[in-house]
């Protein structure tokens, strides 16, 4: 079997969760199901990773940075191209095409839009709402990463419920690990200046990330916890997020104890969560939350904003509070700083925890669903024989 999945909506300088998604959901799969292929269609100066026989890679005429021609050949051009190369889906994420030439399967992984506090814009928004409107009622197949993105999906669009797949998302358990590389400590501190004992933050700086809030809460510990443990926070720029997030460090007195490290290959992630005395997440909206995931599988207790998707993803194995509040978040802060006991629990369960999600179980769930889609749409084709 043959499947497309479109990458277009990735931005190369602009990396997200979906960059690893994408590529290890055609990584493993492949290692599956050794009769299956795939066509991925992408950006001319996107950097895909997957370099196999069984993947042919498209390159569409248009920038990463271009947005509307994005758009345009994600709904009109990638659709009739898969369908004529053979595909026998095709994988998006959050649309349906305007131009549906095949079945499509379309991955729901964000609401943001639906708050405007969240800051994802007006026409992005407006678009947003539109797509994941239209994948509801018209994807033949619907895939969310968690019950809580579920049950917010069926609450506005009941009807697709026999047609939504709830999969967890993965971890790659040979690079997120308790296990310390080779020289780890010396590597961290030569190319960040970083010594072990360290809260962490990590992400863009989308504002629904809440970058402020940490901050804001870390401003409230103590001088000498600050002096001892500080605020590590790596990820993009997004939208001027990381200019305003130093900003009111400055402002809050507390700049020499936030360490802005920018966007950071994937290679040094695992070092950083392993050496962090906690990892931070306060963000106020979210689907699944994979950092968490990930910082739970190095053995780091995680501090989170106590949202409904974070008590389920984390199996409660974490710490909660409610960032909105900078003194409960500085709470929370100063607690799993002060109590070894407390750090130790959470590392243990956090650890047993993250042991319950991987690409493996994330590709097979996926790639079984899609199967018995195309092949119930094979069998009415041709009046219920198998072809």
């Amino acid at each position: 079997m043959k499947l497309a999945l479109s990458a277009l909506c990735e931005n190369a300088t602009r990396r997200t969760g979906l960059t690893t998604l994408f590529e290890e959901l055609v990584d493993r799969s492949l290692r599956l199901y050794e009769g299956l292929r795939w066509i991925v269609f992408v950006a001319e100066d996107y950097p895909w990773g997957i370099d196999n026989s069984r993947v042919e890679i498209v390159k569409v005429r248009c920038s990463t940075q271009d947005v509307k021609r994005r758009i345009w050949f994600d709904h009109i051009v990638v659709p009739a191209r898969a369908g004529t190369m053979g595909a026998a889906a095709l994988v998006t994420v959050g649309f349906v095409p305007l131009r549906k030439c095949l079945p499509v399967v379309a991955h729901i992984l964000s609401f943001q839009h639906q708050d405007s506090v969240n800051g994802v814009g007006k026409w992005r928004s407006a678009y947003r709402a539109m797509m994941v409107r239209r994948a509801a009622l018209q994807a033949d197949l619907v895939i969310t990463n968690s019950k809580w993105a579920a049950s917010q999906l069926l609450r506005s669009y009941p009807g697709c419920g026999d047609r939504t797949l709830i999969s967890y998302e993965g971890v790659d358990h040979n690079r997120f690990c308790v296990a310390k590389g080779p020289h780890e400590l010396e590597r961290l501190y030569e190319n960040f200046g970083l010594m072990p004992g360290y809260f962490l933050w990590v992400s863009n700086f989308y504002p629904y990330k809440q970058a402020d809030t940490l901050i804001k809460a870390y401003a409230r510990l103590d001088g000498q916890i600050r002096q001892k443990a500080p605020l590590v926070m790596v990820g993009g720029g997004w939208d001027d997020g990381a200019n305003s997030a130093m900003a009111l460090a400055k402002v809050l007195g507390v700049a020499s104890d936030v360490k802005f490290l920018g966007w950071v290959s994937d290679e040094w992630l695992p070092t950083l969560y392993r050496n962090a005395v906690a990892f931070c997440h306060p963000s106020r909206d979210e689907t699944f939350g994979r950092a968490v995931v990930e910082a739970m599988a190095c053995g780091v207790p995680c501090v989170v904003n106590d949202i409904p998707v974070m008590r389920e993803i984390s199996g409660g194995h974490a710490s909660f509070a409610a960032f909105g509040d900078s003194e409960a978040g500085a709470a929370a802060l100063r607690a799993i700083w002060q109590e070894a006991s407390l750090r130790e629990d959470l590392r243990q369960r956090g650890i047993q925890q993250a042991s319950r999600f991987s690409f493996d179980a994330l590709a097979r769930e996926r790639l079984e669903a899609i199967f018995d889609l195309v092949s119930k749409r094979w069998r009415s084709r041709s009046g219920g024989r198998l072809l």
